[in-house]
């Protein structure tokens, strides 16, 4: 009976990285169901101990293994940075407000740093820098007016009717 007990954590983290080498997994709780569909009932602690124990990554596209992790995208050259801003707004952004020398736009949970890194590169007129949390990001302008500017882009990328 010990001996069993022994492999099957075994067993479980090799079932796991098996399912990450056949597809991504955008979320521990997808993953999770996954695994008990295949009748391995895992809590998330559990889950979130054998990813780390195994070497998975979060990445933009889910959990990965770690080795098989593409590198990062050499950055993008100035001319390609407003259609990156374009697709990402176009995807994630679900509403930008100007409000003095600052913009805050709601993304899709989990998609705000996406959105500011685009920002950030994309060399926006007078924007000073973002600051992002989890589907909120906040965006420093030198002015109200480069702000205003920035969230009618977002809002046009994104296909959204200005409120104003």
């Amino acid at each position: 009976m010990h001996a069993v007990r022994a492999a099957a954590p075994t067993l479980r983290r090799n079932r796991i990285a098996e399912l990450l080498r056949e597809r991504s997994c955008r979320s521990q709780e997808e993953l999770r169901r996954t695994l008990g569909r295949e009748g391995i009932d895992v809590t998330q602690a559990t889950l979130s101990r054998d990813l780390r124990s195994i070497g998975v990554v979060k990445t933009p596209g889910g959990y990965a293994l770690a080795g098989s992790v593409a590198p990062a995208p050499a950055p993008a050259a100035p001319s390609e940075i407003p259609s990156e801003f374009d697709r990402l707004a176009r995807l994630f952004l679900v509403h930008a407000d100007a409000v003095g020398n600052m913009a805050v736009l709601k993304t899709s949970p989990g998609n705000a740093h996406g959105l500011g890194v685009a920002i950030d590169r994309g060399g926006f007129e007078g924007v000073v820098g973002t600051v992002a949390g989890d589907d909120t990001l906040f965006v420093l302008a030198r002015e109200a007016l480069s702000a205003r500017r920035l969230v009618r882009a977002a809002l046009a990328a994104a296909g959204i009717a200005s409120a104003r």
